[in-house]
């Protein structure tokens, strides 16, 4: 903002209200003592005198005055400052004593004398409501900044910017809405909202303004709006043809054509643009309003003086016409608009430099055009402005930038005691400035006149600039140029500067800098270290020496720490600039454990890890480092690119030499120097004396092991073998893991070292939700997705990993050019080969028995060596425990034996006694010693001690032979241990081995369950040695896969496994879904849960089998390459007799052919099921086929589908109806209930659809299983609005809609209580349809009393269920007088309608809705509301009812109506009086009665009326003749025709049935269908009626009242003329029987009128004829007698052509169309046309000069029938590729033209070419909906002419299935085939049309041509078929 306004920040806001002068009822009189009044006079707005405002008394003093004005407005003129002390004096006390408006608004209603000052919009006056015209300065992210009048600024926040309902569209299209939608420099009209305190700067308010057209137009309504107003408004739609306009009122829209929108190449318009535009016209009907928005239009619309108009309609930016009041100090007073005055001030006049004469520009009464500027509703002060860019509705230009410094400004003029205004030398044009006194000079000037004179030249800098003013702020004082910092661009990072604290907040302080521009120093910046109190440090006004640290987008940041300030090293403050080995200072802003990041200036980061730090293993970074600390720094290597920056902390990097330096992956030893909480600290054995660190879990493999071994761990512990995992600088990992030192030689360190498809060890070193990160050596990291970590996808990956786990991973991808490595960690491919897992174990026990009994000097494990594996030991049986039998020895009294039950050998023991026991397990940690009792333990080590030496040796080698590595052996479970079995070899002198459990993957996972006793296989990997602690070492098969040795080689080669046998097999594993099984050799197998009974219907298949039991079962599928299962079958039919039958083993094959797989709908099958979710149960019906359960065809009450997933349990057997087959998934759906009348067919058919996926299935065959009356299970979707009911989903893809009538059982006042969205109810199918489209429609009924529908809980059920609830299904259930409810459907002028039940409608009239009178329908009848009424009338063939809500006695009538009707008679003269005047008729109240008629508008005149509405008003007096009376319905039918009146003969009257107030469900009366109803005789050609019954003619009248349609109007121009004629001609047959009303005689008229004129024309044609003209004369006599004839002008051009005079032709055809008369468009057209034909003979080119006639022709004609008249000259020549060209363009113009179309396909057709469909197709869809039947039908005919008869078909029956009553269709329909002669066709035809349920009316039609269409074939027999068929349709309609 302008620096003018400096001074304000140190005046006292007043408290902060706005100041106005006010006006009282009294005349205002000064005091004789000079007092001034405290307050404000309070204003008062007087109507008698609107124009003379006058200023009030003011509280402000000079000082406070001159002060303002300063601030505000520094053109102001001064006053004169007298020379003399005592004349200053006595005017002081003047001014102060005269009333002042300076900082106060006054508005139209102040009389009295005219104030001084014009108004100005300062933060002293400005106040909520004030409307404002502004200038976008700024467009944000969320926000806008307005320039505002007087150098203000205010703030839109995004919200306030558009109306909610603009914004919503705009917000969820575009994210940064707001500079889609607004520019800098754009003109806004805004509103105040708010004004707040700025936190920032004491004294300064911020002003928040709001956008929105609902408060800037709060008031207008469409009355209000004038044709020439201009308007502005959001583009809240863009249409085809222009943009939908929304003004922020409901009450009205515009739309705005896009050729009526000068649109700039450049700007696209979006949705919620604003838009301004001059109202052309107002469609009040559709409260529409139409604008044009080219910009000089606009810019000159000025505002018609409207009388009354409000100063609420008065918009900031709005132009008017003004005239000059008076001058003021500052300024001119303008009145306009007849009421209103307005100020214009020194800113704002025409001209951009005025000088002190600027007053003589503006005489009393002078003319201005002038545009609002601020108006004040609460003073009605308004400011207009004169500025001649403003004017003219542009922002004024900026050509200055905010530091600009010019040399040679010239002074205009100089304003004592504010300041001058200068002509800034600016290119292009020259900038008005203006500078304050205050910026004049250092010291303050007294004279301002005298040091400026003005003409002089001055060098000023440029302050700010004013955007609506166009006026820039400058200053002259010689500090401004000589500062280094005067704007932002100024600013540069790094720069050391002085500024002053101007705030402070909790976010920091708020400094500026000596040029203006303020800075913020954070909290953290404002001192070295953090302070608790910075404020005691910054005070408010103190001077601080600061450095720039960043300045983007005007926001700069400082810093106040010393370090910073005073270095004198280089900055970083772009990523470039980090170049290696730079030092520099910067602060630490986040510490992690692996190192911290450093900022540098302008937002530059860098990273430090914790290997540059300088600090020891195991210290804590955030020990010895804190956020916001300065650090220096050196610069280690950058990549600008990718915005790295690294960093190191030590300024000369530690040298030490490459033999010294341990090497990654080699294996080092250390001893342990110290423990910290997450690592142990190594001193590792090597020249260089460096330091390791070891992590927690890098101890050991076993985490739990880990733990112990860092419990007792000591300084001075020696590690003999540690691998270098990864180097830090100087820091250096290790680990410990025995995994990763024994396979160091294959552990990868870069990613060309890895192979995919190979098994490597690794740790994980990080887990998120998607996968697993797994670390090798250095920093060499694969990950490893979650879907391929784990077997079971459900499990949580952080349940299964921990950090630093050691893992075995499978490499499946290695991407060198991305440097990803991608792992799968699955078991199933990564389980262990080795013993490694459990040998480190017992390594780890040892290591830890050692560290426990260190400082004993190891005596304490003396006592292992009486404890070998196998040994017999003598112990003393002590206490008997739950599990087993604890013992002790005599030589080792702190070491305790156990036996477990298991171990006892059947023998019952004593307390005390001693027993021979042979060491199964030694714990050496907790000194435990696992004994058995067994006699194959005890004997073997017996037999043994008794034989010689030799033969123990012997024995020996026998079994160190018999035990190879790597051989699978049987084993036995002895113990089971927490993580190892202890196991013993049968078949190998029961030899004892260990085994564990788990694996390197499988540590954090549940562990397999072992039992003593328990048969497993296991793999021999290591042999006792000192390595494995003596023990043998063997691996499980169900943890890893097998090693096969020779003799397994061998064993099975040997034997034959093939599909088909049978084999013993032992079970190992009982599984949910499948048994697990061993056979043979090594060979592993499992049986499929359904390979175990023949039916799939047993509960618990696996019930009766146990871990060991041996079955028998039989081959049925080999290995595949993943796996080494072999799939059995159990089946007791697979089983049966030693071989099996092809056929049954192949079903049961792996991969079953194609013609096999034996599946189709409707079959019943049963399977297991294998998985649940929310919304499916998966079945497995076989090994290779699955099924699927969708949640809603399980059941059908809603307590079942909620308990969906506690009813399919894993496991449970189920059985279900196939509804489809997916054949290349091998995926069955099946559905619970019988699939009906459903025909089963092969699923081979089904499945020849290629490219249908599961879920992508046909309507037809997802709901091919649901019929009427079926009950299902059904999930509410969607609450519909109002009446519209309930969407309930009953399938995957499928819907059904609940009818508002069919929720619940009795009639509620809201039926839709108790349902909410997602919840689960029982319904019954009422009615399946399918649409023309395609689309299946499913009507749905959750109504309790319906049969089925039931619940299986018996509370649920209403004890009773009221009669009242039953729905009338159909209009025959109706009957008079019948007590009937529903809910109004709608509600329209004259009535309303109410739904009886699904497919019934009611309508009521408005007389009877209530009783008494009903003033807002609407509001007493809303949509939805119950209502009770009785039936009126019923009309069964139109499907007609009508209710009364009236209360009366059961006859529905009253007796007084009911005698006033009997003394009614037809033929009486009544009198009465116009109810109501309708368009056709009256209605009549007759006198004496409360009886109304209907007098049809056919019945008012003998004459015709044009307008019924403009001879008759209501209330008029007027007399009838009753014409006919409906005892029954209660109607009467009244004639009004003088002939009624003046002749005695008794006229037979057509019987006819008047409308009433017959509503259709539009609300709109049917005038056609109750214009009359005649009794129907079908007649044949001899003219004898056909008699039917009595009573016949009257129920048909009755029917055919309401069926009367109009013939369909076809017309084809260019079908031959013989075609048309028939096809005329029989559509005048087919309507003979109806009446001509006045329409089809207007009709009439027209034709014969054309008629006449034709005769005439070919009578002058015959004329001409006998006498032709034969020589030029001639011909010139000839014209001038018949000018406008074009006949005459072509035969005269004819003639020319004859003499070869091809120029003279040309000039007559120019004459011709020059002396036709404009209003002749026909003959004018007929000249172009022969034009054309002379230019394409005789032109040159022919092409270019038919074009050039072409385009003059499209001037002066109607262009249709131009291009029509062009494309009929191309067809006659034969040029079809020009015809083609131009029916191209013409398909694009007249894209809406039904006759265009027509004319490509009949031209396709002609042309035969197969492209007809492309274009009906597209025709279809840029026709207007009311077009498609016309041009439909004549495109059939078409077909049936000069096409492929089966198309026209194809077309008809489409039309007629969406038009069945259409009878002038089928009328058409049977002509063209008719035509074509296929009798069996035509018959065929006619039976479906005389088979349609249509009115009498129609169907007499259809009868009588098909009559007349056999007595033309002349078989008797089938004439009296068909009359037979009429009979029979008469007598069914008696019925």
């Amino acid at each position: 903002m302008a620096a003018s306004s400096k001074k304000f920040q140190k005046k006292k806001s007043n408290e902060g209200k706005p100041k106005f002068n006010k006006a009282s009822k009294k005349q205002f009189k000064t005091k004789k003592d000079g007092a001034v009044r405290s307050e404000a006079v309070a204003l008062q707005l007087e109507d008698d005198v609107p124009d003379f405002p006058r200023g009030g008394g003011s509280s402000l003093s000079r000082h406070e005055r001159d002060e303002i004005r300063a601030e505000v407005d520094a053109e102001f003129e001064a006053e004169e400052l007298a020379s003399k002390k005592n004349k200053r004096k006595k005017s002081q006390k003047k001014i102060q004593a005269m009333p002042d408006d300076l900082g106060s608004l006054f508005g139209d209603g102040i009389t009295g004398k005219l104030p001084r000052y014009a108004n100005k919009i300062t933060l002293k006056n400005i106040s909520p409501g004030m409307k404002l015209w502004g200038v976008v300065a700024e467009v944000n992210e969320k926000d806008l900044v307005i320039s505002l009048p007087g150098g203000l600024r205010g703030l839109v926040r995004a919200g306030d910017a558009l109306d909610p309902v603009v914004s919503n569209k705009v917000e969820n299209n575009e994210g940064d809405f707001l500079k889609n939608i607004f520019y800098p420099g754009q003109l806004v009209s805004c509103i105040v909202l708010q004004l707040d305190d700025d936190k920032k700067e004491t004294g300064k308010r911020k002003i928040w303004l709001s956008l929105r057209l609902s408060l800037l137009h709060k008031g207008f309504t469409l009355d209000a709006v004038q044709e020439g107003m201009v308007l502005t408004g959001y583009v809240i739609s863009i249409e085809d043809h222009g943009y939908m306009l929304h003004f922020g009122l409901s009450s009205f829209t515009g739309f705005l054509r896009k050729d009526g929108h000068a649109e700039s190449k450049d700007v696209e318009v979006r949705t919620g643009q604003f838009l301004q535009g001059v109202i052309k016209s107002i469609d009040k009907t559709r409260k529409v309003v139409n604008l044009s928005s080219d910009p000089d239009t606009v810019s000159k619309c000025v505002t018609k003086d409207l009388k009354g108009i409000s100063i609420d309609l008065l918009i900031p930016g709005m132009l008017i016409n003004a005239s000059v009041r008076s001058t003021l100090e500052n300024g001119i007073m303008l009145s306009f608009l007849t009421y209103f005055t307005g100020t214009v001030d020194m800113c704002h006049l025409q001209n951009k430099f005025p000088n002190k004469n600027w007053k003589d520009d503006y005489n009393q009464n002078k003319k201005v055009n002038a545009r609002i500027l601020f108006i004040d509703p609460s003073t009605r002060a308004v400011g207009l402005t004169l500025n001649p860019h403003l004017v003219h509705n542009k922002a004024p230009p900026s050509h200055v930038n905010i530091g600009d410094i010019f040399d040679q400004s010239k002074v205009v003029r100089v304003d004592r005691g504010f300041g001058l205004l200068l002509e800034i030398p600016s290119k292009p044009v020259s900038t008005p400035a203006y500078v304050n006194v205050s910026d004049v000079a250092e010291e303050e000037v007294r004279k301002l006149e005298k040091k400026f004179k003005e003409g002089t030249q001055v060098r000023v800098r440029i302050l700010g600039f004013r955007h609506l003013e166009g006026l820039a702020t400058g200053i002259l004082k010689a500090s401004a140029f000589e500062g280094p910092v005067f704007t932002h661009s100024d600013v540069k990072p790094g720069m050391v500067v002085k500024a002053k604290v101007i705030a402070l907040d909790s976010f920091g302080a708020i400094v500026q800098f000596p040029g203006g521009v303020k800075a913020l120093c954070p909290t953290r910046h404002m001192s070295e270290f953090e302070i608790a109190k910075p404020g005691k440090k910054f005070k408010v006004g103190a001077e601080l020496v600061f450095r720039v640290l960043g300045c983007k987008s005007k926001r700069i940041t400082v810093t106040y720490k010393k370090t910073l300030v005073k270095s004198k090293l280089g900055i970083i403050s772009s990523y470039a600039e980090a170049t290696e080995g730079l030092v520099t200072h910067g602060w630490i802003t986040k510490i992690e454990k692996h190192g911290f990041f450093v900022r540098f200036y302008n937002g530059v980061q860098g990273f430090a890890p914790r290997s540059e730090l300088g600090l020891g293993p195991g210290d804590d970074p955030n020990s010895m480092y804190h956020v916001g600390q300065v650090v220096k720094c050196r610069v280690t290597g950058s990549s600008p690119a990718s915005r790295h920056i690294n960093l190191s902390l030590q300024m000369r990097p530690v040298r030490i030499s490459e033999d010294d330096m341990v090497k990654l992956g080699s294996i080092v030893s250390g001893v342990v120097e110290g423990l910290t909480p997450s690592a142990v600290v190594i001193n590792i054995n090597s020249k260089a004396h460096l330091k390791g660190m070891i992590s927690n879990e890098h101890l050991a493999d076993h985490h739990e092991r880990a733990a112990l071994l860092k419990s007792i761990l000591k300084p001075g512990y020696k590690f003999d073998q540690l691998l270098v995992l990864d180097i830090e600088g100087n820091n250096i990992v290790l680990s410990a893991k025995f995994s990763l030192i024994s396979s160091a030689e294959q552990l990868p360190s870069d990613i060309s070292q890895i192979r995919p498809n190979t098994v490597v060890h690794g740790y994980v070193c990080n887990l998120i939700e998607t996968g697993c990160f797994v670390r090798f050596l250095g920093r060499l990291t694969g990950f490893s997705p979650r879907s391929k970590a784990m077997d079971d996808h459900k499990a949580d990956l952080s349940g299964v990993f921990y950090i630093g786990q050691s893992v075995r991973c499978n490499i499946v991808d290695v991407n060198s050019e991305t440097a990803r490595i991608t792992l799968s960690l699955k078991q199933s491919c990564c389980s262990s080969t080795d013993a490694m897992f459990i040998q480190e174990y017992f390594i780890l026990e040892e290591k830890i028995a050692r560290l426990q009994s260190l400082g004993s000097d190891g005596s304490e494990l003396k006592w292992i060596e009486g404890f070998n594996i196998g040994s017999v030991i003598e112990a003393k049986i002590g206490e008997a425990k739950d599990i087993g039998v604890v013992v002790s020895f005599d030589k080792y009294n702190d070491v305790l034996g156990f036996i477990t039950h298991s171990q006892l050998g059947g023998l019952s023991l004593e307390t005390g006694s001693v027993v021979q026991a042979a060491v199964l397990d030694v714990d050496k940690a907790e000194r435990l010693v696992d004994l058995s009792l067994k006699p194959e333990f005890v004997e073997k080590s017996q037999e043994g001690s008794s034989k010689s030496q030799s033969q123990k040796k012997k024995r020996k080698r026998e079994a160190s032979k018999a035990l190879e590595l790597h051989q699978t052996v049987n084993a036995v479970v002895e113990i089971v241990k927490e993580h190892y079995l202890v196991i013993a070899i049968p078949e190998y002198n029961h030899a004892i081995g260990y085994a564990s459990i788990a694996d390197y993957n499988t540590q954090k996972l549940p562990q397999k369950q072992f039992v003593n006793g328990q048969r497993v296989i296991a793999t021999v990997m290591a042999l006792p040695s000192p390595e494995t602690s003596g023990r043998l070492l063997l691996l499980l098969n169900s943890i890893g896969e097998v090693t096969e040795t020779s003799s397994s080689k061998r064993a099975k080669k040997k034997s034959s496994y093939n599909v088909g046998s049978l084999v013993p097999a032992e079970v190992t594993e009982i599984m949910p879904l499948e048994l697990r099984l061993k056979f043979g050799i090594g060979f592993c197998g499992r049986v499929h849960i359904t390979e175990v009974n023949d039916n799939n219907v047993l509960e618990k298949p696996f019930g009766n089998f146990k871990v060991g039991q041996t079955i028998t079962a039989r081959i049925v599928g080999k290995p595949n390459q993943k796996g080494h299962l072999w799939d059995l079958s159990i089946k007791p039919a697979m089983l049966a007799g030693k071989t099996v039958s092809w056929k049954l083993l192949l079903n049961a094959c792996v991969k079953t052919a194609p013609e096999e797989f034996d599946f189709s709908t409707g079959q019943l099958v049963t399977g297991y099921v294998y998985k649940v979710d929310s919304e499916w149960a998966w079945l497995t019906i076989s090994r290779h086929v699955k099924a699927r359960l969708f949640i809603l065809d399980s059941g059908c009450e809603p307590n079942e589908l909620q308990q969906f997933q506690e009813r399919f349990k894993v496991g449970k057997p189920v059985s279900g109806h196939i509804l489809n087959v997916n054949k290349d998934k091998k995926l069955l759906r099946i559905v619970r209930h019988p699939l009906g009348a459903l025909s089963t067919r092969n699923v081979g058919d089904e499945d020849k659809r290629k490219g249908e996926s599961d879920n992508n299935i046909s309507d037809e065959s997802v709901t091919a299983h649901i019929h009427e009356g079926d009950i299902l299970g059904g999930r509410i979707s969607k609450i519909l609005p109002g009446i519209g009911g309930l969407v309930v989903q009953i399938g995957p893809n499928n819907y059904g809609r609940v009818h508002f009538t069919e929720l619940k059982d009795a009639w509620e006042s809201d039926p839709l209580s108790g349902y909410h969205e997602g919840q689960f109810v029982k319904c019954k199918v009422l009615e399946v349809s399918h649409s023309t489209k395609g689309t299946i429609h499913i009507d749905l009924s959750l109504r309790l009393s319906l049969d089925g529908m039931i619940p299986k809980d018996p509370l649920e059920l209403a004890s009773d269920v009221d009669s009242t609830s039953k729905r009338a299904e159909k209009v025959e259930d109706l009957y008079p007088n019948m007590a009937v409810q529903g809910y109004v459907k709608n509600v329209i002028p004259k009535g309303c309608f109410i739904m009886l039940s699904r497919k019934v409608d009611a309508k009521i009239l408005m007389s009877n809705l209530s009783n008494g009178y009903i003033n807002d329908p609407k509001k007493e009848f809303p949509i939805g509301k119950l209502v009770s009424g009785r039936v009126l009338a019923v009309e069964p063939l139109s499907k007609r009812v009508e209710v009364t809500l009236k209360n009366s006695d059961t006859k529905g009538t009253s007796k007084s109506e009911i005698n006033d009707f009997s003394r009614l008679h037809v033929g009486d003269i009544v009198s009465g009086r116009i109810r109501r005047v309708e368009s056709y008729g009256l209605f009549i109240t007759l006198d004496h009665t409360n009886m109304v008629g209907l007098c049809h508008f056919s019945e008012l005149s003998d004459d015709h009326i044009e307008n019924i509405q403009t001879n008759y008003a209501a209330g008029e007096k007027v007399k009838a003749k009753i014409l006919k009376l409906d005892e029954e319905r209660h109607r009467i039918s009244l004639g009004m025709k003088n002939s009624y009146f003046t002749d005695d003969i008794d006229f037979q009257i057509t019987e006819q049935e008047e409308s009433d107030e017959d509503i259709e469900e539009t609300g709109v009366a049917d005038d056609d269908a109750d214009d009359e109803a005649r009794s129907i005789l079908l007649t044949d050609s001899t003219g004898m009626d056909i008699e039917y019954g009595s009573g016949v003619s009257d129920v048909l009248a009755q029917a055919e009242s309401r069926a009367s349609i109009p013939p369909l109007d076809v017309t084809l121009d260019d079908i031959e003329h013989s075609d048309m004629e028939n096809f005329i001609s029989q559509n005048q047959e087919n309507n003979e029987a109806t009446a001509i009303d006045e329409k089809s005689k207007r009709r009439a008229k027209k034709k014969a009128k054309e008629e006449r004129e034709r005769e005439i024309r070919a009578a002058e044609e015959r004329q001409l004829e006998k006498d032709v003209p034969r020589t030029t004369d001639e011909f010139e006599k000839l014209v001038r007698s018949s000018p406008n004839s074009s006949f005459v002008w072509i035969k005269y051009m004819a003639f020319m052509l004859n003499s070869a005079d091809i120029e003279k032709a040309r000039a007559i055809a120019e004459r011709a169309l020059r002396t036709i008369n404009i209003r002749e468009e026909t003959e004018k057209l007929n000249i172009w046309v022969a034009y054309f034909n002379l230019e394409n003979q005789y032109g040159n080119p022919p092409e270019e000069a038919v074009q050039k006639v072409f385009q003059r022709a499209l001037q002066y004609c109607d262009p249709k029938k131009v291009h029509f008249a062009l494309l009929g000259m191309y067809e006659r020549t034969e040029q079809h590729k020009l015809a083609e060209e131009l029916l191209d363009k013409m398909s694009k113009k007249f894209k809406h033209s039904c006759k265009v179309w027509l004319r490509r396909v009949q031209m396709l057709l002609m042309q035969q070419q197969d492209r007809v469909q492309p274009v009906v197709n597209r025709a279809l869809l840029c026709l207007p909906r009311h077009k498609h039947v016309k041009f439909i039908s004549q495109a059939a005919i078409l077909e049936f002419k000069s096409g492929v008869p089966d198309r026209g078909r194809s077309m008809f029956e489409g039309v007629l299935r969406e038009y069945p009553k259409r009878t002038d269709l089928w009328s058409i329909y049977l002509d063209q085939e008719i035509r074509l002669g296929d009798e069996d066709v035509i018959r065929a035809l006619f039976e479906r049309a005389i088979s349609l349920s249509l009115p009498p009316k129609k169907m007499k039609f259809l009868f009588k041509k098909y009559l007349d269409y056999e007595k033309s074939r002349g078989d008797e027999e089938r004439i009296e078929s068909v009359k037979r068929k009429a009979m029979d349709y008469v007598e069914s309609t008696l019925t």
